[in-house]
């Protein structure tokens, strides 16, 4: 693991932008206190499913705060990236809601949601492959109206190799090269939260590290950045708070490295 692991910090903002503090009360679902805090996006007691399909999720509780990297791991099917799809509002929710910045975006659709200030990056079609890399940022400012060439320079700060490869076609790249331009295009919008599905999916473990190396570079700017990963155990070691999720619902939470630390979730979830 890189040296960049540790002493994170919120050392710059400019690839974000201002935030205003936000203290957050439970809403209803569960009926118990969710300990948030003042959790800058929250999904609360979140209980639903696909369609008209059974639930999925149940009371799942999930939250991250300004600068702050949470990652949210678990056994297949626990319902991981369908926990962060529901924050983003691919699926309806029965019970609880989802806040941002102090405000219920519960009933905005995911398009909605990227205007008030979520930076969504699926696992898979995260980018559009006939189109140049630079052409793929420039996509992801479509909802500004300002000058974006500020924001493409701290983007190609950040994934040097994309300025190299700025005028190759997306779909040439490596897979941990497409993964940049897929975190980068989401950067393009300024957003206030980032959030990220299975961004080291597929990718050798050189490269696992050099984007885990990118993303605390992204939460050093203040922003707070939610995270679904396989690789559990690196992930964690990122992490400032940790969801162990299991069937749909919490298991274990706590920073990473006391989920780390803790016999239960590595004899169950990290291989001892």
């Amino acid at each position: 693991m890189s040296d960049t692991y540790s002493g994170r910090g919120n050392a710059d903002r400019s690839i974000t932008n201002p935030r205003p503090a936000s203290t957050l009360t439970p809403a209803p679902g569960s009926g118990e206190a969710a300990m948030t805090g003042s959790a800058f996006l929250i999904g609360d007691s979140m209980t639903g499913g696909y369609g008209t399909g059974p639930d999925i999720l149940h009371d799942c509780t999930i939250a991250v705060e300004p600068g702050e990297i949470a990652v949210i791991v678990g056994p297949n099917g626990a319902g991981k990236s369908t926990a962060m799809k529901a924050v983003f509002g691919m699926l309806n929710l029965r019970k609880g809601s989802v806040r941002l910045a102090g405000k219920d975006i519960t009933d905005l659709s995911p398009q909605d949601r990227v205007r008030a200030g979520m930076g969504f990056v699926p696992q898979t079609n995260n980018i559009f492959t006939s189109m140049t890399v630079e052409e793929n940022l420039e996509m992801g400012a479509f909802i500004r109206e300002d000058d974006i060439s500020g924001t493409m320079a701290q983007v190609y700060d950040l994934f040097p190799i994309l300025k190299e490869k700025r005028r190759q076609p997306a779909g040439e790249l490596s897979g941990g090269q497409r993964q940049q331009v897929a975190v980068g295009r989401a950067l393009m919008t300024q957003p206030k939260v980032l959030m990220l599905d299975e961004p080291t999916a597929g990718v050798s473990p050189i490269v696992m590290d050099e984007l885990f190396d990118r993303i605390i570079e992204v939460a050093r700017t203040g922003l707070p950045v939610l995270m679904v990963e396989q690789n559990a155990r690196q992930a964690l070691e990122i992490a400032d708070k940790g969801y162990v999720l299991v069937q749909g619902s919490n298991a274990h939470t706590g920073t990473g490295q006391d989920l780390l630390n803790d016999p239960e979730v590595r004899q169950s979830f990290l291989g001892g």
